[in-house]
Order: C-alpha cells, then structure tokens, then sequence
C-alpha cells in the first residue's frame, strides 16, 4: 500500500514512446524527480515523494524502458537527450515552467542537459550519487566486456549482456546489493530487483548501449553552462559511482557537497530521513518560505509531551490514555498531545484527549495491514516490510510536528517508524524519549524457512546494533508485562537470547490494561446496566480494532445456529470493530451485530465467554476479567503465534483453536464447553498504568 496517491497521472508520447507521469501535492515550488537508469522506475523515489509533497509540487515519470513508459528496444531510443526532451515533455504536460531538479546516478546527465540547456526551466539541482563521466569506474568495474560472451560469471562478469540473457535475476540481485553497500539493506535490495524485474534485458541492454553519453569534456562543458544553485549528495562508501565523482561534480558546478558517512549508492533509500531533510533545506534556500513568528519558550510554560500510539489494533490506546491519566496526577499541569490514526483516535476522542492536527496526515498503517491480509491469514512480519514506505512518511510527519514545536518528552508505544529513524538519525533527538512495547524480537514462521530465519535475524541485529551504538536515544524502554513473559527464543544465530537482552535493556511496569476491574463493581449489577438478561449465556465475539478479523466473524456466526442448539439460552455480541461493515455479517433472533464499542472491556468483563483472535489486548482483558475465552491466532503472525500464545500460558488462560480446521460444528461444540466455565488465571496487576507512569515522569 503506498503512502501517497497522485493528485494527477497521465503520458506524454514522444516520436511514438509513451511516457507516464504523476504529480503530486499542490504546493510551490515544482520537484521533478528525474528518472535514473531503466533498471528501476519512479517508484525509487517513494520514500521521498510522500513527505516533500506535503511541502511541495512533486512531479515523477518513469523513464523510458520500464514501469509504466515504453520499453523500445532500439539504443537510439535511450540517448540522455531523449530523457532530457521527456523531462521536459513532462514539464510541459504538468503545466510547470520551472523546477528544481532532482536526480539519481545516471539521471544527472539528464539534469546536466536541462540545467545547461533549459536554464529558465531550471531553478536549482540536486544530484544524488552522480554517475558522471568525471572520474573513472573503480578498476573492478572496467575490465569485463559487456558485449562479448564471459567465461567467468562472478562479481562484475554479471554485468554483461550474455549474462543478462541467461540469468537475469541474478545480475539485478548482484547489482543492488552493490548499490546498497550498508549492512541491513535487505529492503531496500528487495525492492529494486522486483523493481528491475519489471522490465527485461533486451529493453536494459538497449539503454546500457545507448550512443553518446557524454565524455569528460562534455561533462565539464555542460557543468560550465550551469547557473542555477546546485547541491551533490554522494555517499562515500558508493561502489557503483565512486564519490570523487560527487567532489568534481560539486566543483565543476560550483555547487555544495554533503559527504555521507558510510553511505553507497542509494542514499535516497537506505537513508531517506537525511536525504529528505536535505532536499527541503535545499528548496527553502532556493525558494524561501514565509517566515514564521519565532517561538519563545518561557519559564512559566507547562510541560509537554506528544504522544506516538501505534495503530495496528486499539490495545495501545487504552494502555496509553491510562499512562496518560497517571502521568498528569504526577505531573501537574502537563500537557498531552497525541499523534494518531483511526482507530486509535476513536479511543481519544471518546475520552477528550487532544489529537495533534497534523495526525490527518499520517498515512494508514491499519489500512496497510488490512490490504496485506488474506482469510483470517497475515504475515505480519512481512506485512511490516513491506509497509516501510508508509513508515518513513509518518516519521517525517512526526519530524514536522517536532521541527515546528516544542516538547519536553516524545512518548512511543510501538512507534516503530519513530523508534528506528531515531536511532539511525540520533542528531534529531531533542527531547526526553521513552519507548513502550509488548513484544521483542521478530520471530520468523515455520513455513518461511531459511530465507525469513535470515531476514528476521538481521532486522533483530540491527536493533541490537542500534541500541549498543545510541543507548542514549531510549531515556526509557518499558515492556508492557514482566520478564517471564519473554518468550525462551533467540534472536537469531550469533544473536544473544530474546529474555536475556530484554531483562538487560528494559524495566517491567506489569501488564497494563487501562482500567482496574475491581471498579466495575458487581458482576449482575454490570450485566444489568449492559442490557444482559440474569438468564442468558453472553458470548462476546470480537475482533479488535483492525479489519483483518472479517474472515473469523463470518466463521463464528456461521457456528451459531448449532451453538444455540447446545445452549439454548445463548445470546451473541458480535462486535465488528471501527473498520468492518456490520451489514456484511448475519442478523437473527439472539444474534446482535454492533459496531465499534467504546468501553468494550466493560462487555467482557460482564460476558460469559468471548471468541476473540490471538491478540494481546483482548485475551488480557478477558484473562484479568477472570472470563473464559477462545482465541483463534492469525496464521503466519509472529506475534500473535509465539508471543502472546507464550504469555497466555503462562497465565493459564484461554483456549486455543487454529482457524485452519475449523468448523462450524466444531466451534459450536467449544462454546458449550467453554461458556460459562469456572477458570482459575494467574492474577494479573492492576497498577501498571501507575508503575509506567513513575518511570516515565522522572523524565519531566
């Protein structure tokens, strides 16, 4: 699911070559986002599309040869001049006059040609990893033929014609991992060779033939037309383009170098933070926004804090808002604000809290998380990859927010996006940190075999790496829970055990469930006011906040003509959630069908049995209620299979019963023998909320 959608798409047709485009945002000045070589399209630049967009006009166009453009076959139809006459077909097309340029690699001698050629089309460039004609290819590079059969097919032999024809993938998986030289680029190599899969070697090769890209002296001839202002981003650990080539480039157009540390060929993606804040100082320099009244911070202001809830499910909210209870008794006067998406801030509303206007900019993590489920089926490991787009444009959203405004305390519960691009951008930290989870450690499925056992270990290094480099970023890490319930797994091979390492880097407030059930009173007083008949059996089917558990409500209530057969005095509320139509399940005689249910914990503490997926939240809830319940795990998610399944055993609560063999029958059967069971759980606390906010407090 990407981050942004175009405000506007369409082609403009060259000498019978189609060439789509998109635009997006409708601010001022224009970016146009020049394509690189045809190995990829514009979706490389997805990481920065959706945050300079909410600033700007951003324009992209696939070049020739891939995504949704033309692929011809003729090198003559790939001259930098021919993408140099689409840019500004492109231009013409999106009605902009004039823009600032931004390209990648091979695309700067596109923009050389406009700058130099078009300079009132041109009102700044910025270069990122220029593969210009100033400085040779790194020796490895030059001493294979690209058009004469190899013998040999290892390192750049694969970048050779023949080998393209022959094995294809296998040259684009060579490539990237040379364009991504920085440990944990598995992503970002992912995506370009699907990206590159996307087209075909005749149509790449055609473009690597291309005549007369342009020698050093042209290159310096062109350099010598620029005018407009010109900024060089060049990582000095490229192993495609080397970086003296950014140096002279910079030189040559008398522009600025920023040299980044450690950094290959992709810059854009494997430090999109960076690169995104660059480009907008770059653009405000070039075209200076309004200035705006400074801030003043006096003695007499309140405290502050912005509050992060993740909104994949809504057990982050209510957790959250009772820390945020707590937090103000113990810190009078502080004020709370909240940055957060449906259907967490249906939670906030419900209790007055004070959602952050920005908040309708971030992009749908839940919607994400939907579009990636199938039947009762989610692999969320996978789902979280792949939802990296998204995560880098809310964390540019959060960086907006904080940029504009001060806060004394960032508070992130589960705010990946927030809790990763601090650590590999620690300069931006500028207030106190603390970080909340319920779970640590990607843990990969049976049935991914050695290639998820590869992925997750790396990205549960990386964190490691992060923490032991900046342990400075996390003022505060609290798991939600105590050390028992770690799951007994390891990392990864080499990696120290998932307990050990949390023990070491965490505090334990306890389980936090946001309320304390001895508040609700008597039992049949609640089920009173609940509208519960003392006679009825209540089973509450629920789902949670998400709209992944579909599939699970239509298999329940297909269960429960049998199941009132077995209990005749059965009643069923079944909640749909804030994301699920009500309309699309079954409506009969002691079957009710509702939709998001503020206070829900009130509906299980009050019920007889619940039939619920394998979430935390929910089975929490129901475990300290004393309720018994069945939960249904959501195949291939991590979290749901290993995490929570480890802590409800430990508290000896719940049924488990896999979705897969399920039947209606079999459903029906387990209800009556569950509903209304005697169950004996281990307590759980009920003063987490407190003991986290004690934590956190000393921070202010």
């Amino acid at each position: 699911m990407r981050a942004s959608h175009p405000n506007r798409e369409g082609y403009v047709e060259r000498n019978g070559v189609r060439v789509y485009y998109e635009v997006h945002g409708e601010g001022s000045p224009t970016l146009l986002m020049l394509p690189t070589w045809s190995v990829v399209h514009s979706r490389c630049w997805k990481a920065q599309v959706p945050y300079l967009g909410r600033h700007y006009r951003v324009v992209t166009f696939d070049g020739r040869g891939n995504g949704l453009s033309d692929r011809p076959t003729d090198p003559e139809a790939y001259r930098e001049e021919e993408f140099a006459a689409d840019a500004l077909a492109v231009l013409d097309a999106t009605g902009t006059g004039r823009a600032i340029l931004v390209s990648l690699s091979i695309g700067a001698i596109r923009a050389l040609l406009l700058a130099a050629n078009h300079p009132d089309r041109v009102a700044g460039s910025v270069f990122i990893a220029p593969t210009v004609a100033l400085a040779p290819n790194a020796p490895e590079r030059s001493m294979h033929s690209f058009t004469e059969p190899l013998d040999s097919t290892e390192g750049w032999a694969k970048y050779n014609q023949h080998h393209w024809r022959r094995d294809y993938r296998d040259f684009l998986e060579f490539f990237f991992s040379q364009m991504f030289t920085e440990p944990h680029s598995t992503k970002q190599i992912e995506d370009c060779v699907g990206w590159g899969l996307e087209t075909d070697p005749d149509a790449l090769i055609a473009a690597a033939t291309a005549p007369g890209r342009p020698n050093k002296e042209r290159t310096l001839e062109l350099c010598g037309r620029v005018r407009c202002p010109v900024l060089v981003i060049h990582g000095d650990q490229d192993a495609i383009s080397p970086h003296t080539r950014g140096v002279l480039l910079a030189c040559a157009t008398q522009g600025a170098l920023v040299t980044l540390e450690g950094s290959g060929h992709g810059p854009h993606a494997r430090d999109p933070v960076k690169v995104n804040l660059l480009l907008r100082e770059f653009v405000e320099a070039v075209s200076p926004p309004p200035p705006k009244p400074p801030w003043t911070r006096g003695r007499s202001r309140r405290r502050r804090a912005l509050f992060v809830s993740s909104p994949i499910g809504l057990g982050h909210a209510r957790r959250d808002v009772a820390i945020a209870r707590e937090l103000r008794r113990l810190v009078p006067g502080l004020e709370i604000e909240w940055l957060a998406q449906d259907p967490v801030t249906r939670v906030l509303e419900a209790e007055n809290e004070r959602i952050h206007p920005a908040s309708s900019l971030l992009a749908n993590e839940s919607g994400h998380m939907e579009s990636e489920s199938a039947e009762h089926d989610l692999h969320c490991f996978q789902a979280w990859r792949r939802m990296d787009e998204i995560l880098v444009s809310n964390f540019m959203v959060f960086q907006d927010v904080v940029r504009d405004d001060l806060y004394d305390l960032w508070i992130g519960d589960e705010a990946w996006e927030l809790d990763y691009y601090l650590h590999e951008n620690p300069e931006l930290k500028r207030a106190a940190y603390a970080w909340l989870t319920d779970f640590v450690g990607w843990l990969p499925m049976h049935d991914g075999g050695k290639r998820e056992a590869l992925l997750t270990a790396d990205y549960n290094a990386e964190m490691i790496e992060h923490i032991a480099r900046y342990p400075r970023i996390r003022d505060r890490a609290l798991f939600v829970g105590n050390a028992d319930d770690i799951v007994d797994e390891s990392f990864g091979p080499g990696l120290p055990p998932v307990r050990d390492w949390t023990e070491e880097h965490f505090r334990f407030p306890g389980y936090i469930t946001g309320f304390d059930h001895a508040n609700l009173g008597d039992r049949e007083a609640l089920r009173a006011e609940l509208g519960y008949d003392p006679a009825e059996k209540v089973c509450v089917v629920t789902v949670g906040g998400s709209g992944v558990g579909g599939a699970l409500l239509r298999l329940v209530t297909s269960s429960f003509a049998e199941a009132k057969r077995r209990v005749p005095e059965l009643r069923m509320i079944v909640v749909t959630g804030p994301r699920i139509d009500p309309a699309t399940l079954p409506h009969q005689d002691g079957l009710d069908v509702r939709a998001y249910v503020h206070d829900l914990y009130r509906h299980l503490a009050a019920c007889d049995l619940a039939v619920v997926q394998g979430g935390l939240t929910t089975s929490m809830e129901l475990t300290s209620a004393g309720r018994p319940f069945i939960y249904f795990p959501l195949r291939h998610h991590f979290e749901q299979n290993f995490h929570v399944h480890h802590r409800l055993g430990r508290y000896g609560a719940g049924r488990r019963l896999d979705f897969g063999t399920a039947t209606a029958e079999s459903i029906a059967q387990a209800i009556a023998e569950e509903i209304g069971r005697d169950v004996h759980y281990r307590p759980v606390e009920t003063d987490g909320a407190r003991r986290a906010a004690e934590m956190i407090a000393d921070l202010l």
